[in-house]
């Protein structure tokens, strides 16, 4: 156990640091689902897998409180693999390393997974300990969120037999979210071909670092640099004053994550080294001033490298780097009938250079559809002119807010009674997975609440230790006070 077991509530913090130390990346959450299973079975609850792996749990009243409503609390299983540069992980092989600092609970170099790992504990705290009252409780928890939803879009009908569900995924204590954006998946293919290093040009590698990445929903207004767009810019201004052929580019590792660092290789003649390195200085202090507030620790890095490698036709080079160059990114639209919420928001979350493409995979949100199919077409017409091929895959639908809910309701009351404070009614512009539960379970009343999470899907991220007190206070008496069956 780490220091964190140690924190309040015993109970989650225990089961949140275990999971930690199984490793649980998107794709690879089987590991920590076989743990569970285990754990529930040992507690000899009701517990089965469907076809897609998502996990249900069932545990009986606490006695007394069989006449109440059912409860469904829901969490994902997969947690984002970020990590620094300079950090050794293997996010399929090694544990999760918290620690406390200070008001906070952060990781070594890598992301922290309490999205939605603290959600996951309080649900598993909830079943393994029997402190808590509440009346039939099931606990859902769906595989591979982050990356498809996969567990999600396979939800199949008359399974849970919930009347209300609890999703843990929100990343702000104190704001109850009934509402959320859909999203769909853009990845465009540019084929490229190669021609022999020109005779007398030096290839350069260049790595601009330091961004602060964050969530492609939750952080995409903040304002935060896009490393794939910052080198594309860097690499077609450049193209405009003096000779450069591209031979490689990669950028970002999910779609999801607002990229943090980008690479790039390329040739320029000899004698125009120092003059790309003086280049590289000017442009890095304008993106630093430009960015001074939000991105402090933006740095470029190049050096020479020897190599006999091929660089890109001319035609190909072109193609890559002014498509790169003029695709949107950031937030397209904000919404007009919710005050300060995105509606519509485009990520170019990573670039990789393949044998004969250049693949770019970019996430399209939007609280409306119109929103994406807007987005969608644009990038399609983008694609056409740059002579690429263009797929347009994995659409999810947004969850539609309710403000008559009757958990809405429960919840407010709950909130302001235990902390005398009235809680935020919010739209995510992130994803959440009740979107997706609505087709098989259009009856079921669904709220979306969390602790306070900072820069999920990076690094950085960080779980604020009293808002998980908070939370569980909440999540318990919400659970407590149930409205008993009509």
């Amino acid at each position: 156990m780490s220091d964190i077991s140690h924190l309040s509530p015993t109970s989650l913090w225990r089961v949140f640091d275990q999971i930690c130390a199984i490793p649980h990346p998107s794709y690879h959450e089987e590991a920590l689902a076989q743990y569970i299973i285990k754990m529930a079975k040992q507690h000899n609850l009701f517990v089965e897998r469907d076809k897609v792996g998502n996990i249900l749990i069932r545990k009986p009243a606490t006695p007394g409180m069989e006449n109440r409503l059912p409860v469904i609390l829901q969490a994902h299983l997969d947690m984002v693999p970020q990590k620094n540069s300079d950090t050794q992980h293997d996010f399929t092989n090694d544990p999760i390393k918290p620690y406390i600092d200070g008001e906070w609970v952060k990781a070594h170099g890598t992301t922290l997974g309490a999205d939605n790992g603290i959600g996951m504990a309080s649900a598993l705290a909830i079943l393994f300990d029997n402190n808590s009252e509440h009346g039939p409780l099931e606990v859902l928890l769906t595989m591979t969120e982050e990356v498809s939803m996969l567990g999600a879009f396979g939800l199949q009908p008359n399974w849970l037999q919930g009347h209300f569900l609890i999703n843990t995924d929100s990343e702000t204590e104190g704001e109850i979210y009934i509402g959320c954006a859909g999203g769909i998946n853009v990845t465009i293919d540019i084929d490229i071909s190669y021609e022999a290093l020109p005779a007398g040009y030096q290839p350069i590698d260049i790595h601009l670092k330091g961004l602060k990445g964050g969530h492609s929903g939750a952080d995409i207004h903040l304002g935060l640099g896009n490393a794939n767009k910052l080198m594309a810019r860097l690499l077609a201004s450049y193209s405009e004053k003096a000779p450069l052929r591209l031979m490689t580019i990669t950028g970002g590792s999910l779609r999801n994550a607002i990229p943090r660092e980008a690479s790039a290789v390329i040739a320029v003649p000899q004698d125009q080294v120092q003059h790309l390195q003086n280049y590289i200085n000017d442009y890095l202090y304008t993106i630093r001033n430009e960015l001074a507030l939000t991105e402090p620790h933006l740095t470029i890095v190049s050096q020479p490298i020897y190599s006999s490698d091929q660089v890109f036709s001319l035609d190909s080079h072109n193609k890559v780097i002014n498509l790169l160059n003029c695709l949107p990114n950031g937030v397209i639209r904000m919404n007009d009938a919710i005050p300060d919420i995105v509606e519509t928001s485009l990520n170019i979350g990573v670039i990789k250079t393949t044998e004969k493409h250049v693949n770019i995979t970019c996430l399209v949100r939007s609280l409306i559809d119109s929103g994406k199919f807007y987005v969608t077409d644009m990038l399609t017409s983008l694609a056409k002119l740059a002579d690429s091929t263009i797929v347009i895959d994995g659409d999810y639908p947004g969850w539609q807010p309710n403000p008559d809910s009757d958990i809405l309701k429960q919840v407010q009351q709950i909130y302001h009674d235990l902390f005398n404070l009235a809680p935020e009614i919010k739209v995510i512009h992130a994803g959440l997975e009740c979107g997706l539960f609505k087709k098989p379970y259009p009856m079921v009343d669904m709220i979306s609440i969390g602790p306070t999470i900072r820069s999920p899907h990076s690094p950085d991220e960080c779980v604020h230790i009293d808002s998980v007190n908070r939370y569980w206070q909440l999540l318990t008496a919400l659970l407590r006070t149930m409205p008993i069956k009509k």
